[in-house]
């Protein structure tokens, strides 16, 4: 297994030879089904400061990672160490020490906020569960904490469904804000929401972490969003990780073929320039069946043979300032 991929200087963030199968409960007289195997053998790096993006098909597995490296979801095996520190060896006891420096954004800013709360209480709710602060210490904080994000301080007084989306999403900010974190898991925090407060929240995300020095990892599925607040893109497929570059070295010079199809198939602004699209072959194959070798092979227009044998591993093709271009492909 080759070394995460990362930038030059030491990461906050170490993912190496993460592995989430999911095991279908044994009934009785019935036989045993295959684990689902939604994340297999992932490794990467996110620097301090830095975004590091999950992009790829639904179902291949970037918010199944997302959710094991902060253990809301249990890996089977693997490692992941923040600032040095093993974080799969640690007991429930010892992780929560670590849970306020690792926060998350969901994708859908309503189901994620208590109707019960208002828009206070659910930001003050982490400074309630972490550290000694007064009611006072808190108020400050949350009406700090909601000018931070762009949400009047009276508005503390509302309740979720009386917000907007976007204004629900800035509210999932704050609360991830609360703590003071090192790392925030960005779950698709803008697929819900239009595509002019999707700009508005990108850039506030890109304005926080200026400020703070906030590291993402930032799982999403619209490259356009990708390009924009990303320094590093890691591509997923069926639980693989088939490329990592930089922003921009994967959206001027893609070397795996899944990459390739996924970039032909982003609409151009200017409708008199023709892009030559790359039309995938059959179905995403099952987690519970994956192929041998190359789990592209199926649908890659350029499959040989050894790809249906070997397994590429994920090895570095070039050099740059920002940790080089790593690609899984016998062929490139």
């Amino acid at each position: 297994m080759s070394a995460a991929p990362s930038l030059g200087t030491t990461p906050l963030l170490e993912v190496s030879n993460l592995r989430k199968h999911f095991f279908s409960p044994q009934r009785w007289l019935s036989a045993a089904k295959p684990p689902i195997q939604a994340v297999d053998g992932v490794s990467f790096s996110v620097a301090r400061g830095e975004t590091l993006s999950l992009v790829g098909e639904s179902g291949c597995g970037k918010t199944t990672t997302a959710k094991s490296v902060l253990r809301l979801i249990e890996p089977t095996s693997g490692s992941v160490k923040l600032d040095g520190e093993e974080l799969l060896s640690l007991d429930a006891a010892q992780m929560r020490a670590h849970r306020r420096h690792l926060q998350i954004i969901f994708q859908d800013p309503y189901a994620s906020l208590s109707p019960r709360l208002s828009a206070g209480e659910i930001v003050a709710e982490p400074l309630r569960n972490f550290g000694d602060w007064s009611a006072a210490q808190r108020h400050e904080r949350v009406q700090w904490l909601f000018s931070k994000v762009g949400l009047r301080p009276d508005a503390a007084k509302k309740y979720p469904h009386e917000f907007s989306g976007g204004q629900r999403q800035r509210l999932g900010i704050a609360r991830a804000l609360a703590l003071g974190p090192k790392l925030i898991v960005c779950d698709e925090p803008v697929s819900a929401l239009d595509v002019s407060v999707q700009a508005q929240v990108v850039n506030l995300l890109q304005d926080l972490q200026t400020e703070f020095g906030l590291a993402y990892l930032f799982v999403a599925h619209d490259l356009a969003v990708v390009r924009h607040i990303s320094h590093r893109v890691a591509v997923m497929y069926l639980g693989h990780i088939v490329e990592v570059a930089d922003r921009d070295t994967l959206f001027k010079a893609a070397l795996h073929p899944y990459t390739e199809s996924l970039l032909a198939a982003v609409p151009l602004p200017d409708p008199r320039i023709r892009r030559e699209r790359i039309l995938l072959q059959g179905d995403l194959p099952s987690p519970a069946n994956p192929p041998p070798g190359c789990r592209f092979h199926t649908r890659c227009p350029l499959a040989q043979p050894v790809c249906k044998e070997q397994r590429p591993a994920l090895t570095q093709r070039s050099v740059n300032n920002q940790g080089g271009q790593w690609v899984a492909c016998h062929l490139r």
